[in-house]
């Protein structure tokens, strides 16, 4: 295939990313975000599935079987936790104004820069080899496709000069995209969505073009998944690969693949980014929750048929098992689909090179080069929004580059899972600093420093530099000999421990001496006040920040501060709202202007850092802070007491709890008593008044033989209707009862509600004929379905028209019943002319036995259980009851339950 035909592809798919970037930044400047939508939020996280998923997938199947599983069984099983742990960190980052995972880390141990700049580092060093892969697998497959129909190994970019390298272009490109797209704002919480929108787009097409190839292949190639099976078992090279016992070290193994791949879609700098810093909306964890897991499952629907199709079509071992996505249709002579699969793992390159150069221009901006460069320029006011953009621009283009020159150097000697797993196993060292710190109060930095600079050196000793010694920059005999030549430090066999693969190795000695060194220092050393203050903060989110910091700084000084980044009048308008959500009094410095330089520092946080920030604020107030006897006694003022001894903490928190517990028992029976014996004497009330009457009138008519034949009609009539009051009261408390402990059981079905509330509406007529009180139905023309009860939904319906009659007047007395779709659920709405609710009764109006009286016709006929027994039904259909009314002019129920699909499509 023609390159230029490949080169000019490459360039219109590039600039089709930047239009639907643009057309999403236009979007949200009018008001009117994509990324609001869930599922923009939930395919964004699909960028996990880089060109390691779409080439390296494949690769690794072909050559262990069923063992590229553990990396997507991982980030499956974590999205279960999303849910709790997920959320925390989200609330904790949109809290603390957090922009990165060192920044996370740093700010958790007492805004600590020397903490975060360590977290940049073995990000940088740990990502760069996952930058590179990216590239690598670029010039792999342009390489292959450019030789079509020949079939080549496509390596050819490791010895061709920089600027004939296509590779080169390509990362030139991806970094003018993430400084047009990924820097626009100063904030880095601020959402980027231009670039979520094409992430969005870019995790479609390459599931599109993987899903193209993988059908073509089982289906065209071979004749489905079963002739290829049959064929695999058939040849003993294949058949091995379909038994566990293909993948090094066994299910140990499988046990460290997918605990570093569930902790890489929390921890991975790009992935952290997406799903920590981008999120528009808490609730979208949930649609991700599952959204996800199930793209993770058709992405990797077709890797197995793909690996034992190109393993039988090329059984000499001449093509890369890495290049079968590629090489197998173009060796079915179908350059188009070659084409296509091109530009998907292109767009699943492009899409991490984008995302990880953001993410980690911000994180190097924030955590090494501010602090290095700029620490003396704080007090001349040289540190300026253009001057920090800029870094950050920089920073995006380095990053590229250097991934670039990684690919260059050493990407010639490891296939692309090998190179993705040893970035795994980096970041997960950040693990039990995030974790711990998240839920266990007493972590201190001591032990995370420690535990996190050891990690870091068994996983540089233990892949890393054997990395660059397969290079051939660093001599291979301590890769084959242990250091010094001692057998007990050999990378691969650390003192002795043997029968696992270099990535379950390095695993099990990192991760467990990061863990134990990180729990150990924290149980035998202290915190600090800042960084016990910030404790709280993480491990529980929604608490209330005291203020920590001691001395007189002006709020005009705290808002110069902050204006220099966010402008001066975005800085006023923050510091009132503030003021005023605290209710504080402003130009009170022993107390306002405290919690003021606490907001200060946290708006500066989104800008440039936690760390950064707290230094900057720090230089106002000459670094004074509060003492460890100030902080606890800054904390008492404010209702927060911090103990410093951690025994009496955790003994006075259980007692803490358990009182909770006792009071708000007490507090539940007191008000089970309560409307236990409110609702006897209302029921009481309620029968007695019918049986009085009824007994009344029978004694009239025993003990008067001769009363007149009309007053004895007369009577009997009250006797019946009174009967049928009786009736009516006994079942609706029934009811109430059944409803209340959940033993009524609901006959649902799919229904049409538009056609129930039409029966409801005839079944009616008669009264509101007899009422001359006017009904209009507004039903859509379309059906509306829903999963119901329609006896129960139409009780419900019926009491609700029955009651805006009552209060209706007659001849100019109208009534309004209407069904609409909103959102995901169905409203039914009856609004009526008649005197309206009292807004100060609204809130009891679904009481029991509460009946609001007319003015002018006093207390209206019925129960008074009919409103209960209606809010009752509608929730337990999943919905909800509510009432409108300004007091004088009409009144509007309605209530809303969950739309469904009709019963065809279902069916179908």
């Amino acid at each position: 295939m023609n390159s230029s035909l490949i080169i000019v592809s490459a360039l219109l798919y590039i600039g089709l990313l930047f239009c639907i970037a643009a057309f999403a930044d236009h979007r949200r400047r009018r008001g009117h975000s994509l990324i609001k939508h869930p599922w923009f939020y939930s395919l964004s996280l699909a960028i996990y599935c880089t060109a390691w998923t779409y080439y390296g997938s494949v690769g690794r199947a072909a050559t262990t079987g069923a063992g590229f599983l553990p990396i997507y069984l991982g980030p499956t099983l974590a999205a279960m936790l999303w849910w709790f742990v997920l959320r925390k960190m989200v609330r904790i980052a949109k809290r603390q104004r957090i922009t990165s995972i060192a920044d996370f880390i740093g700010s958790r141990y007492g805004k600590s820069s020397r903490l975060a700049s360590l977290v940049a580092i073995i990000s940088l060093l740990g990502l760069l080899p996952y930058v590179s892969l990216q590239l690598k697998a670029l010039a792999i497959s342009f390489g292959v496709l450019s030789h079509y129909p020949a079939i080549d190994s496509g390596i050819t970019g490791y010895h061709l000069p920089v600027w004939q390298d296509s590779t080169f272009y390509i990362a030139l490109l991806m970094a003018l995209f993430a400084v047009l797209f990924g820097t626009r704002h100063l904030d880095a919480t601020e959402q980027h969505e231009g670039v979520i929108a094409a992430i969005a787009f870019e995790s479609v097409f390459k599931l599109t073009a993987f899903l193209a190839v993988g059908i073509f292949t089982t289906f065209f190639v071979f004749n489905g998944p079963g002739d290829i099976f049959s064929r695999a078992l058939a040849d003993p090279a294949t058949a091995e690969l379909l038994q566990t016992t293909s993948l090094a070290g066994g299910h140990l193994n499988w046990f460290f693949l997918i605990l570093i791949s569930a902790l890489a879609v929390f921890l991975l700098p790009r992935q952290f980014q997406v799903t920590v810093v981008e999120i528009a909306d808490e609730k979208h964890v949930d649609t991700a929750s599952w959204l996800f897991p199930l793209y993770l499952l058709l992405i990797n629907l077709f890797v197995l048929p793909l690996a034992l199709g190109g393993l039988l079509m090329f059984p000499d071992g001449s093509v890369d098992p890495d290049t079968f996505v590629l090489t197998i249709p173009m060796a079915a002579q179908q350059p188009w689909l070659a084409l296509l699969v091109f530009l998907g793992g292109l767009s699943a390159a492009t899409s991490m090179l984008i995302v990880a150069s953001v993410a980690m221009a911000t994180m190097l901006s924030n955590e090494l080069i501010m602090p290095l460069l700029l620490r003396r320029r704080i007090e001349r006011g040289e540190v300026t929004p253009a001057l920090v953009l800029r870094i950050r621009r920089v920073a995006i283009v380095g990053i590229l580059l250097f991934g670039y020159g990684y690919f260059r150097l050493f990407g010639e000697s490891y296939a692309l899972v090998t190179i993705g797993l040893m970035s795994f196993v980096a970041v997960a060292q950040f693990a039990p600093a995030v974790f711990l710190g998240m839920y266990w109060r007493d972590v201190n930095r001591f032990g995370a420093t420690a535990g996190l600079l050891a990690g870091f050196v068994i996983w540089a000793y233990t892949l890393f530099f054997p990395a660059l010694a397969r290079s051939g920059w660093l001599p291979m005999d301590f890769v084959e000999h242990g250091l010094f030549g001692l057998e007990a430090l050999h990378p691969y066999a650390l003192f002795g421990l043997e029968g696992l693969d270099p990535v379950g190795h390095a695993t099990l000695w990192s991760l467990s001496v990061n863990l134990t060194l990180t729990v150990i220092l924290s149980v035998f050393s202290r915190q600090g006040p800042v960084e016990r203050l910030q404790a709280n903060a993480f491990v529980n989110p929604s608490a209330n920040m005291p203020p920590i910091w001691q001395g007189d700084v002006s709020r005009e000084a705290l808002e110069q501060l902050v204006g220099r980044f966010l402008g001066k009048e975005n800085a006023r308008v923050a510091f009132d709202q503030f003021l005023q959500t605290r209710q504080l009094r402003d130009g009170d410095t022993s107390n306002a202007n405290l919690y003021l330089a606490g907001h200060a520092e946290t708006l500066l946080s989104g800008v440039i850092g936690a760390s950064n920030a707290r230094s900057m604020v720090s230089e106002l107030y000459q670094g004074r802070t509060l003492s460890v006897e100030q902080m606890i006694e800054v904390l008492s003022e404010s209702s927060q007491i911090l103990l410093y001894s951690q025994r009496l903490q955790e003994k006075t928190r259980e007692l803490e709890q358990t009182a909770s517990e006792l009071q708000t028992a007490n507090d539940q029976l007191r008000e089970l008593d309560h409307l236990k014996d409110e609702f006897v004497s209302t029921v009481s009330h309620e029968l007695r008044t019918p049986l009085t009457s009824i007994r009344s009138f029978s004694e009239i008519l025993r003990d008067t033989p001769d009363l007149p034949e009309e007053q004895q009609r007369e009577f009997l009539g009250i006797i019946v209707t009174e009967s049928e009051r009786l009736t009516r009261l006994i079942n609706d408390v029934l009811d109430v009862a059944k409803l209340e402990s959940g033993t009524l059981e609901l006959d649902k079905s799919a229904l049409d509600i538009a056609e129930l509330a039409q029966q409801a509406a005839n079944a009616v007529a008669g009264f509101y004929a007899d009422r001359q009180v006017s009904l209009e139905t507004r039903l859509p023309a379309e059906p509306l379905f829903c999963e119901a009860d329609a006896d129960r939904l139409q009780q419900v319906i019926i009491n609700l028209l029955s009651n805006s009659a009552k209060f209706c007047e007659a001849k100019t007395g109208q009534v309004v019943l209407s069904v609409a779709r909103r959102g995901a659920d169905i409203e039914v709405s009856v609004s009526d002319n008649g005197p309206g609710i009292d807004p100060a009764k609204q809130p009891v109006v679904f009481d029991r036995f509460l009946q609001i009286s007319n003015r002018e016709k006093g207390k209206p006929v019925g129960t008074g259980l009919g409103l209960t027994i209606s809010k009752l039904i509608v929730e337990q259909h999943g919905g909800q009851i509510a009432v409108e009314s300004d007091g004088h002019s009409g009144s509007r129920f309605y209530f809303t339950i969950p739309a469904s699909t009709s019963p065809d499509q279902k069916g179908a």
